[in-house]
């Protein structure tokens, strides 16, 4: 099968998956500076997601790129990935409109570690369909940063039921870990 138009279905859905959550986000009820601060945690939050989805987007880019085939295993494994991704606008809504309160703040964690086991998942179906020496299975290797990330997320649900702004420090803390281009992969392309 070719790759691209796992990739063209992919970017597709990761660009109506950034458009629904810039349309979650409401105007200001007044017109002034003072009508932006209610919105300042949506934004927050929306900025973090789109950073996260920008992640995404990227790393799957150099994942497909770095691939030399797919099967119908790989093809599931993306739609699982979409399937967490096209959560965030529902978690950040759901955070927004309760204030960041501790269930949505956990579930918005919920949904980044479930995205995090379904991109691990996609690399795992990856390496199996091009081989266990491939240049993809050497570039990725033990995936510390992949299990730290999961780890932190772990960590991050609980503490939104002691303090919802911890658990978002954790999140913009692996955000920031994968914000530069996994450089496994980009060695090799």
């Amino acid at each position: 099968m070719h790759k691209g138009r796992l990739e063209a279905f992919s970017d597709g859905m990761i660009a109506v998956i950034i458009t629904i959550m810039v349309l979650e986000m409401k105007a200001p009820d007044g017109p002034d500076f003072s009508a932006l601060a209610p919105l300042f945690p949506v934004f927050v939050t929306y900025v973090l997601s789109y950073i996260y989805i920008g992640i995404y987007w990227n790393n799957h880019h150099h994942l497909l790129h770095i691939s030399e085939r797919i099967d119908g295993r790989v093809m599931w494994a993306n739609l699982f990935l979409l399937f967490w991704l096209s959560l965030f606008p529902f978690a950040i809504r759901w955070m927004h409109e309760t204030g960041l309160a501790a269930l949505p703040t956990a579930a918005y964690g919920f949904v980044l570690v479930m995205a995090a086991l379904s991109y691990t998942a996609l690399v795992r179906t990856l390496i199996a369909c091009n081989g266990r020496h491939s240049a993809l299975a050497r570039a990725i290797g033990k995936d510390l940063k992949g299990k730290l990330s999961i780890a932190f997320y772990l960590i991050a649900m609980p503490l939104a039921f002691v303090q919802p702004w911890v658990a978002i420090a954790l999140y913009i803390a692996v955000a920031l870990i994968w914000l530069v281009p996994d450089r496994r992969i980009e060695s090799i392309i």
